[in-house]
């Protein structure tokens, strides 16, 4: 949910629509008009973070390459830690993989084997919840570690995606719906 005084509209007005991009057909929400507006990344980086004020988080894991930009800040807000989970080849200490479908094809991600203590309590963040491929790996990585999964944050949530449901049993929060 937005902050006390941002509202869907208020995110919305500062995030650029780009059609066709990266294909013919695709509608790309592009949050850098976001970031650079200085009332609209702050906003972004509270409304992350309130839902998990208090919760005790030990870590958020941000998922390449913009939940790097959204990441960090949330981990300070809530006091805790941050670790990149990024493309494969990209860590340069041991890492844990997980591969998951796309559209047409596979990919994957990695994190570091130290990056999560077991039993510490993690929140992973990202831009855009859209098939839930990438974030139902992220989650995977975090528990292969021994991490204690509290939730999954996003600023975008393309609903008709239904990238949700990939995550069925886990705490989902998203600031804006498409």
């Amino acid at each position: 949910m937005p902050q006390q005084g941002t509202s869907a509209e208020f995110f919305k007005s500062r995030i650029r629509n780009v059609p066709d991009f990266p294909k013919p057909g695709i509608l790309f929400y592009d949050i850098t008009t976001l970031l650079r507006d200085p009332e609209g990344f702050k906003a972004a980086i509270d409304s992350l973070a309130a839902p998990f004020a208090g919760a005790g988080i030990e870590v958020v894991v941000g998922i390449e390459s913009r939940g790097f930009i959204l990441g960090g800040p949330v981990a300070d807000r809530l006091g805790a830690g941050f670790c990149p989970i990024r493309k494969p080849g990209k860590l340069p200490a041991a890492t844990l993989r997980e591969s998951f479908s796309l559209e047409y094809g596979t990919d994957s991600i990695e994190i570091h084997t130290d990056a999560i203590r077991p039993g510490q309590r993690v929140l992973v963040v990202d831009d855009v919840l859209a098939t839930g491929g990438t974030a139902k790996a992220a989650a995977s990585l975090v528990k292969g570690l021994g991490g204690t999964l509290h939730g999954l944050a996003f600023l975008i949530e393309l609903d008709f995606l239904s990238g949700r449901e990939k995550l069925t049993g886990e705490q989902v929060t998203s600031v804006l719906h498409y």
